[in-house]
């Protein structure tokens, strides 16, 4: 790491006086290529605001932290100093999800008031991060946060709607809202959202907000308040829970708090970011949430292997053209694991009904894990398996050395629908356990990453996203929903969709049909989204008996890697297309996708370096009607060639380029 001297690298710092625009006694810092200025006011409430090429994306807002005794940190905003410094790194990920070496550049600057509060800044070419750190001499209790976020008259907001639980208060939730485009100024108050949200301002800029770092606290949700701003909002801590009833039991807070937190005195509050992009195509690639967080607490990484997988819950097991009865049985298992030998991929998984949800040691008697684990061990393929957290948490260590006999090295937990401060606490609980048995996990029911697949690299994929299950029962997952999620969702971190369903709808087509299991749009956009979305451990959740009859193309699949050298977007526009291209070792793969409108485009190679072999999967002819239909092809492709993509309604193509000698 580099850590370089004022005034180089042209890092500015100054107080303003009253002759200048801004308030009296306000401090300017600068973003690297100084586009980005933050200017923070010196004088009470502590409050700050960004601008972008001269043009304001942030009004003055403000920042606080209530203790539960009344003591604020607004009560006395003196500071004793300031401190500042230019940073100019770069990070190796050990699984990168977007690129292996990561640039990490930014001026940082740091207010320590004579209270015990140091307020950190960080602004970067690509947006804007703070945090609130604590040095009491004992633990505290925070009452509140003050996180506000004030934007101009007009300007929209693209946010996940929260689906109010009957049986439980606003914070609980699965965190798999359906994307809406509201006005900032019409937010209802009573109106809670979690974040990534994405707000665009009058003259097209993006700004996502978001967390990273979030450990031992509560994550942060968001509402409106008057005239157009964004509040954080933080679950009270929990005093006392109970188990719900039916399939799935979970936990359920029945009283909470006045306070959100507990915390040591002495530590740093999560970060409170602000991703800035001038067009749409700068966010999919965006990384400055995993940049924020802590680095790896898992020092061997050697046994962390991402890779492709199945899982049978969304189809409901229901297979074809097979000489035994499909079910939750040793023979639906042996099958998924030589159909994953067949097609390249690394593992399946074992979901929901393998076990009594409350006794992961209840195996279904339908099952004998002894011959599926030594099968899968003699084929090379890995397991994984589903648990219900309240039942992990409670079996955790015998469960967990259970797992490693079988060969088990990846983990799903599901139906923590919370971020409450305990919660959080659970997540940091299970990653530790599991990386100290050598075991990844993939949390559902969950919250966006947040930078924990940084600090936790094993916690290698997260759900959090209305993905390929709800095709199921509802009509929400579309294709506009499908190319909105590069530029909301993925901001905070790898997303568990579950993609490559094979039975593929028009809009007028398309039913949700439990075990007949169809998506809207085409077989193309399913296949893109194993490029498009970011997680290294991608989940396969089509029909294996379907797939079987087109092993072509399940081969394509099935060479797509998971995690990335490097990522560039090729063009985008939120909630319309996307066309991404992925580079691992001297092979590229591009992807795109549409919403329901058809498009053309023409695609210059330029970034290519000798000649390629590519293999070409794109909408078929008859895709507009039949979205099923694609057509595989090959040819030779260099630098100075360019490719005509047609996509269909809701369509999308891939394109494996391999370096040839």
């Amino acid at each position: 790491m580099k850590i370089l001297s004022l005034p180089a690298f042209g890092f500015a710092i100054f107080t303003c006086f009253a002759t200048n625009s801004f308030a009296a006694d306000s401090t300017l810092t600068y973003s690297p290529d100084h586009n980005i200025k933050l200017v923070f006011y010196n004088t009470a409430p502590v409050r700050y605001s960004i601008q972008y090429k001269q043009f304001t994306i942030l009004q003055p807002s403000y920042i606080d932290l209530e203790l539960l005794d009344g003591k604020k940190l607004s009560s006395d905003v003196a500071i004793a100093k300031r401190t500042s410094a230019y940073i100019n790194e770069t990070i190796e990920s050990p699984v990168p999800e977007k690129r292996k070496l990561i640039p990490n550049e930014y001026n940082e600057f740091t207010i320590h008031f004579k209270q015990p509060y140091i307020l950190q800044f960080r602004v970067y070419n690509d947006g804007v991060a703070y945090r609130l750190l604590t040095s009491f001499k004992d633990s505290v209790v925070i009452k509140n946060e003050v996180a506000k976020f004030n934007f101009i008259l007009n300007e929209e907001v693209l946010l996940p709607r929260i689906d109010k639980r009957q049986d439980a208060d606003r914070y609980h939730t699965s965190f798999e809202g359906l994307y809406e485009n509201m006005r900032i100024d019409s937010l209802a108050k009573d109106l809670i959202t979690y974040s990534p949200i994405l707000v665009t301002t009058r003259n097209g800029l993006k700004i996502g907000i978001t967390e990273s770092d979030l450990d031992n606290y509560p994550g942060m949700f968001l509402s409106g308040h008057a005239p157009a701003g964004l509040t954080g909002v933080f679950a009270p801590y929990p005093l006392e829970e109970k188990m719900t009833e039916g399939e799935f039991p979970q936990l359920i807070v029945t009283k909470r708090a006045d306070y959100i937190a507990r915390i040591k005195g002495t530590r740093s509050l999560p970060w409170r970011v602000l991703i800035i992009a001038a067009n749409d195509k700068e966010l999919p690639a965006n990384d400055l949430v995993y940049r924020l967080a802590p680095p790896s607490r898992v020092e061997d990484i050697s046994w962390i292997q991402p890779g492709t997988g199945t899982d049978e819950w969304i189809i409901g097991v229901n297979l074809f053209n097979v000489p035994f009865k499909a079910g939750v049985n040793t023979a639906t298992y042996l099958y998924y694991i030589d159909f994953a030998k067949q097609f390249g991929l690394d593992r399946i998984m074992m979901d929901a009904g393998w076990s009594n949800y409350k006794d992961l040691f209840d195996i279904n008697k339908e099952i004998n894990m002894d011959t599926i684990a030594a099968y899968a061990k003699r084929k090379q393929i890995k397991l994984s398996m589903w648990t219900l957290c309240s039942t992990l948490d409670r079996q955790l260590d015998s469960a967990l050395t259970q797992f490693n006999k079988w060969g088990v090295d990846f983990i799903m937990t599901d139906f923590m629908d919370r971020d409450d401060q305990k919660m959080v606490q659970f997540y940091h609980r299970i990653a530790a356990a599991c990386a100290n048995k050598k075991i990844m996990v993939m949390y559902h029911g969950a919250f966006p990453p947040k930078g924990f697949n940084r600090t936790w690299p094993h916690a290698i994929t997260r759900e959090g996203v209305l993905g390929s299950e709800f095709n199921i029962w509802s009509d929400k997952v579309t294709p506009e929903h499908d190319v909105t999620l590069p530029f909301t969702r993925m901001l905070s971190g790898p997303m568990d969709y579950e993609p490559g369903i094979l039975n593929n709808a028009t809009k007028t087509q398309f039913r949700s049909i439990e075990k007949q299991v169809m998506t809207q749009g085409t077989r193309c956009h399913q296949l893109a989204m194993f490029v498009v979305y970011e997680s290294p451990i991608q989940i396969f959740s089509g029909n294996p008996s379907q797939a079987m009859l087109e092993p072509a193309f399940m081969q394509l699949l099935g060479s797509i890697p998971t995690v990335w050298d490097e990522t560039i977007i090729l063009d985008a526009k939120v909630g319309d297309y996307i066309i991404t291209a992925r580079r691992k070792n001297a092979d590229w793969y591009i992807a795109g996708m549409t919403d329901w409108s058809p498009r053309t485009f023409k695609l210059p190679l330029s970034f290519l370096k000798g000649t390629f072999l590519a293999t070409s999967c794109v909408d078929g002819i008859n895709a507009a009607n039949y979205p099923s239909d694609y057509q595989l092809s090959q040819k030779q492709l260099t630098a100075s060639d360019s490719l005509e993509i047609n996509m269909a309604p809701g369509g999308g193509f891939l394109i494996r380029l391999e370096k040839q000698p």
